[in-house]
């Protein structure tokens, strides 16, 4: 008598064409992989929580391993995603999954994403899987924002005070970079605010360097272009 093996969509069909819903497993990855590029500093750990479908049908359409590849860094085509879980305890990041499924107002593809870095800090990052293998980041932190990954993209933290805004384009013109589109949002007026700057071009570390020197600002980090 043989024994029984569960088996996932990845054993059957393999990295090239992640699961049966490009929502559940690219859309997944592409969430992680957004969120890990706003962690500056070694992830230590991190917690995903689960709603909707992705919390219904998570481990069996491969959602798992797919946000464990995205924190990884791992490409939607790698051949590694399968074997995620084993390339994490490898890289010594310690992962947990956690369902809500008391929510039905909430995006059926959402996904709560909480890490803490190497000293302790943590950053909660809240995605959407919308289609087609593409994703939306909707909050950093609790703050309220929209961001793709389709372009190259400057996040910066900062002061919601003025004249922040005017210090940083004026870095940008500087470094002969071009805005596509930019994007304001806050806690609450005069606290702390997110400006989300999307660029034509790739954005060197030195313009980090340089924002980070305003007086105003926290933070600031890139997203590559996906």
């Amino acid at each position: 008598m043989y024994a029984s093996k569960e088996m996932s969509v990845f054993d059957i069909i393999g990295p090239n064409m992640i699961g049966p819903s490009s929502s559940h497993t690219a859309g997944a990855l592409r969430i992680a992989r957004l969120a890990r590029n706003m962690v500056k500093r070694p992830i230590k750990q991190v917690k995903f929580i689960l709603y909707g479908s992705f919390a219904q049908t998570y481990q069996g359409h491969g959602t798992d391993r797919a946000l464990v590849a995205g924190m990884l860094g791992f490409d939607t085509e790698d051949y590694r995603i399968k074997e995620s879980f084993a390339h994490a305890k490898e890289t010594g990041l310690y992962y947990v999954f956690e369902t809500n499924i008391g929510k039905p107002d909430i995006h059926p593809n959402t996904v709560d994403i909480i890490i803490t870095d190497e000293e302790n800090e943590e950053t909660s990052v809240t995605g959407i899987s919308i289609g087609g293998g593409r994703a939306v980041i909707k909050k950093i932190n609790g703050v309220e924002i929209d961001l793709s990954g389709d372009y190259h993209t400057l996040v910066i933290r900062h002061k919601d005070l003025p004249g922040v805004v005017a210090g940083v384009t004026n870095i940008l013109s500087k470094f002969d970079i071009n805005i596509a589109f930019m994007k304001l949002y806050r806690e609450n007026k005069g606290t702390i605010a997110y400006s989300i700057i999307e660029t034509d071009q790739p954005i060197d570390e030195d313009v980090i360097d340089k924002i980070e020197e305003l007086n105003s600002v926290f933070n600031a980090f890139l997203i590559e272009k996906l």
